[in-house]
């Protein structure tokens, strides 16, 4: 006969697996998907020449902005160089997006099979319970009315918002200050 206490910390030790597991395969899923974009888009000649492109068309404008006060024909030049940078970023967002879908269908087939793995099966206790916007998220595929038990899905996509950041900010070393003027963006380009 098994006691409560040692059933408890069963349970408890394989929660815990369970979690380190889903955060193993988080840090996986992204360094994979780091990994293909690097493959895919950050490595090629084609990117490279959007990037420094982007970088010196912004360089000018820039330059052309801090010396707009003399000339009229200097607001058509940066008008004309604006466009140009547009133009550019459109290019480099293409080159992105054929890229986005092949991790985009590799980042879906990790959590389809996490949770098949983990379907019904509670890997943690939240200590509060979530608001009722959540508990699809957070509550998904668990039995009971419990909303402090926690799903497979809720813990891996805390663990990838906050690992991808961390990552992307490991892999692409120190980030450039923007330039003066611009918008802060929520993607940054690298």
């Amino acid at each position: 006969v098994v006691s409560t206490q040692s059933t408890g910390s069963i349970s408890i030790v394989m929660a815990f697996g369970d979690l380190l597991f889903i955060l193993f395969a988080s840090v996986a899923s992204t360094l994979l998907s780091e990994g293909l974009s690097w493959l895919l888009i950050y490595r090629t000649e084609s990117y490279r020449k959007l990037k420094n492109a982007i970088d010196k068309t912004s360089k000018k404008l820039t330059k052309k902005k801090e010396s707009i006060s003399q000339q009229k024909i200097d607001g058509k030049k940066i008008q004309k160089e604006e466009e140009k940078l547009k133009t550019i970023e459109a290019d480099m967002a293409s080159v992105k997006m054929k890229s986005s879908a092949t991790v985009a269908i590799t980042l879906f087939s990790i959590f389809t099979f996490l949770s098949s793995w983990f379907d019904g099966q509670v890997v943690g206790k939240l200590p509060f319970e979530p608001i009722p916007l959540l508990r699809g998220v957070s509550h998904r595929n668990l039995l009971g009315n419990d909303f402090t038990d926690c799903s497979m899905t809720f813990f891996y996509i805390l663990c990838s918002l906050s690992v991808r950041a961390n990552i992307q900010r490991i892999i692409s070393g120190p980030q450039k200050p923007a330039p003066m003027g611009s918008t802060p963006s929520l993607f940054p380009q690298t």
